[in-house]
């Protein structure tokens, strides 16, 4: 029992070890995807705050930025950069900057409008069967866990304060296997921002974010990240419309993501995109 034991320690901390050496070789992987005088458009690592009230802290996108692009930081801002969207900490990829008051109320306006769209690769625990899902539930916080990682909740938990409409669209892309475990790789468009909306509603139908801590009841702790990448953003604007994308992250080519698919259900080209937004105009009627 104490060689089991013992056996089980080693292979967490060497588990432990790996995803620690994996982040710090990606940790200033920070790509500049798009600059205009409006705006900037980067990739963010994952595993990496925006920004933070602590100014000590130096493993925030805020501080790479400024390390690279140090003519770019806005001393009027008490975070230095205008991010017009957030990702989540453990969330890569895209994301904006606005430049200047202009292109920063533009921005705002185009996301309170929802004339901006984001779109998302993940991949998922388990194989979904049904080619997309429309997934329409609200979410509000879990009145359990205010503090911390501020985990949310459908509205249907006994714990869910102030839920909002949510709607997420789900189009399937492959299906296969992750590290022998069935797996599903997904294209995401949140039609609504909700607060860990993607994560809530992955969790909800079943097939949580292969890699999610929080919404795997802290349990998903053995790939080396969380599979959500936010792969594209356009934002059209009265200054300048934008279309930027990054690369997939999650590509079956890469040894590290233990990702073989066995089922390709779409190709990721521009059928995909015309198809969701066909879905998100029947919605609104």
């Amino acid at each position: 029992i104490f060689i089991f034991k013992l056996t089980q320690i080693l292979k967490l901390l060497l588990k432990s070890c790996i995803k620690y050496f994996v982040k710090m070789k990606h940790k200033n992987d920070i790509n500049i995807l798009y600059h205009s005088e409006n705006f900037l458009v980067v990739s963010k690592p994952y595993d990496m705050c925006i920004n933070s009230n602590n100014c000590e802290k130096k493993d925030t996108l805020q501080f790479e930025l400024k390390k690279i692009l140090p003519k770019l930081v806005n001393p009027n801002l008490f975070h230095e950069f205008h991010f017009v969207h957030r990702l989540d900490y453990a969330t890569s990829g895209v994301i904006c900057i606005a430049l200047n008051k202009k292109a920063a109320r533009a921005a705002s306006n185009a996301f309170e409008t929802r004339t901006a769209k984001k779109f998302y690769l993940a991949l998922l625990h388990g194989h979904i069967n049904e080619s997309y899902l429309i997934i329409n539930k609200a979410i509000g916080i879990d009145a359990r866990e205010k503090e911390g990682n501020h985990k949310m909740c459908i509205s249907d938990s006994l714990f869910c304060e102030k839920p909002k409409n949510s709607y997420t669209i789900l189009i399937v892309l492959e299906r296969g296997f992750r590290n022998g475990k069935p797996a599903t790789k997904v294209l995401l468009c949140p039609a609504t921002g909700r607060r860990h909306q993607l994560r809530v509603h992955c969790s909800y139908i079943g097939h949580t974010v292969i890699g999610d801590y929080t919404y795997s009841e802290r349990k998903d702790i053995e790939p080396y990240r969380t599979f959500l990448h936010s792969f594209r953003l356009i934002l059209n604007n009265d200054i300048e419309n934008l279309d930027v994308r990054s690369t997939d992250p999650f590509a079956a080519s890469d040894p590290k993501n233990q990702w073989s698919p066995t089922n390709v259900a779409r190709v990721l080209d521009e059928d995909i995109f015309y198809d969701i937004y066909n879905l998100l105009q029947s919605n609104k009627q």
